[in-house]
């Protein structure tokens, strides 16, 4: 039990009424001499032990006091990453409101006013011959075809035509006939005019390596004769120059990070004469956080981001308006199937789910994409997607296909027979709760004949699908590459959501006892 600090009873003098003291100066003045506040408070005490004890007493009560006025540390009070539920948040959830019953929604994650408090990158000033040149050097990028076209208007590609019948007309400016592979340019033209970028490396927490390693090796992935030094020429030089700067030496990469846009698998070479550039498995490689439009799922350091697709928006009213725009989209098929047979493979899956899907042609819609018809998406593939409730998404040449965010974006339901295609790819952009935005079907019991994919998704209730519908349309901003260099106003893309994730997990890697 505390003695009181005043006892009015037992002082000698008379009780005088006084004006209330501020409680900041009442604090003030209880920090005064443990032999001056016995002098005060205990005249009697005259016994040496017993004075002894009480000072020591007081002191440890007085320091207590001390201790629990003061303020938490620096490290107890750091958010590093704010909670996108903040004020400011809720001010702007309150303008555009989220919830699924009313008619216009709010992105998944909005942007915040902050100081850079997760970090500042510095951005390395490559060789040109690991990225401009490449650009410049467009017409040697494919042997088929020149990639000009492609990588115009700084990557977003040609604007797309004929899409004003599709889209609202004042969103059709915002489409573009995006190549599926180029992320690397779209990331560098971003991370340069980002606020959190630093000039001076001495500040920075993340350091990005902008080399083009997929336009690098895509000229030599359909070269027969191409060797396995050409296809790892670009990376070693790379590699050579990054390994020779001090910051990258100090912690052997582990705070640098990097675009490779394409799959990880066409950088995974073992041996000479197969598929690829063996660029991941090279030296100095090792550390470095490599984004990916598919990532191998059992190496930490590939991470997963989408696939660019058409839609770039310029502004926040971009977004809030076409999700608007696909909710309120009247859909006529229970489900589609856009892609191309693989006739040339055993047991091809795609082809039994077009053929499943034309068997099926009053609730499902198929659009052919044989040969190079749906190159960079088409009106009628977004047409497809946006009259469907769901849309049949088998894995591609590897287990991703960019037509899953085609689908997403245009606020239809993806159907995924492979867990791989997007469970295990895009942790930091798709919902924790895979059923609360896709369908899954064992592929197996669609192929054995147990299964009818019309009846699984006929079982499904209207205020069931309207919940998934209003789920893929909530993180639409995160499927979004926008169009301005400097981001949208408030709301995060998939660019925001990459320096967020970024800068989070070299944050964490800082940690004592932290695992990866």
């Amino acid at each position: 039990m505390l003695l009181p600090l005043s006892n009015a009873s037992s002082s000698p003098e008379p009780q005088i009424k006084k004006p209330k003291t501020p409680p900041d100066f009442q604090r003030k003045a209880s920090f005064k001499s443990p032999k001056a506040f016995l002098a005060a408070h205990y005249p009697s005490c005259n016994q040496p032990r017993i004075c002894l004890f009480l000072s020591v007493f007081f002191i440890q009560i007085l320091l207590l006091i001390a201790f629990r006025s003061l303020p938490l540390s620096s490290h107890h009070r750091r958010q590093h990453f704010p909670s996108p539920f903040s004020t400011r948040h809720h001010r702007h959830l309150n303008q555009t409101v989220t919830t699924i019953t009313t008619a216009t929604t709010a992105p998944s994650t909005v942007k915040e006013e902050s100081s850079c408090e997760s970090g500042k990158i510095f951005v390395y000033d490559l060789p040109s011959a690991l990225n401009k040149e490449l650009v410049s050097n467009c017409d040697e990028l494919n042997p088929w075809s020149s990639s000009c076209a492609a990588l115009s208007n700084d990557g977003f590609g040609p604007v797309a035509t004929g899409i004003s019948s599709v889209v609202p007309e004042n969103l059709s400016p915002a489409w573009y006939w995006t190549d599926q592979f180029v992320t690397e340019i779209l990331v560098h033209n971003r991370i340069l005019n980002h606020k959190c970028r630093t000039q001076d490396p001495n500040n920075a927490t993340a350091f990005y390596i902008p080399f083009y390693a997929g336009l690098a090796v895509g000229k030599f992935l359909f070269f027969n004769n191409s060797s396995a030094k050409e296809r790892d020429f670009h990376c070693e030089m790379m590699l050579k120059w990054v390994q020779g700067q001090p910051y990258f030496q100090r912690n052997e990469g582990w705070d640098h990070f990097m675009t490779m846009g394409r799959i990880s698998w066409d950088f995974r070479r073992s041996k000479d004469k197969d598929w690829g550039s063996s660029c991941i498995y090279k030296p100095g490689m090792r550390n470095i956080t490599r984004l990916l439009i598919e990532r191998n799922p059992w190496d930490y350091f590939d991470v997963g981001v989408p696939y660019p697709t058409g839609f770039h928006p310029r502004q926040d009213n971009d977004v809030v308006q076409w999700q608007d725009f696909v909710r309120n989209r009247n859909r006529k098929n229970l489900f589609c199937f856009a892609g191309a047979k693989r006739s040339k493979f055993n047991n091809d899956f795609r082809g039994l789910l077009s053929n499943h899907c034309r068997n099926e042609s009053d609730s499902c819609r198929v659009v052919d994409c044989a040969g190079s018809k749906c190159s960079n998406g088409t009106s009628l593939i977004l047409e497809t997607f946006l009259d469907s409730a769901f849309c049949l998404q088998p894995r591609g040449d590897s287990f991703t296909r960019r037509s899953i965010f085609d689908c997403m974006i245009a606020g239809s339901i993806p159907v995924l027979f492979w867990k791989r295609s997007a469970y295990y790819q895009y942790e930091w952009f798709l919902p924790g709760e895979p059923e609360s935005y896709s369908v899954f079907i064992d592929r197996n019991e669609v192929k054995n004949g147990t299964t009818s994919i019309r009846k699984v998704l006929e079982s499904y209730s209207e205020d069931k699908i309207r919940r998934m519908r209003e789920k893929v349309i909530e993180y639409i901003p995160k499927f979004v590459y926008a169009r301005p260099q400097g981001g949208l106003e408030t709301i995060k893309d998939a660019f925001d959501v990459v320096i967020d994730g970024v800068l989070r997990r070299f944050k964490e890697q800082e940690q004592p006892g932290y695992k990866w």
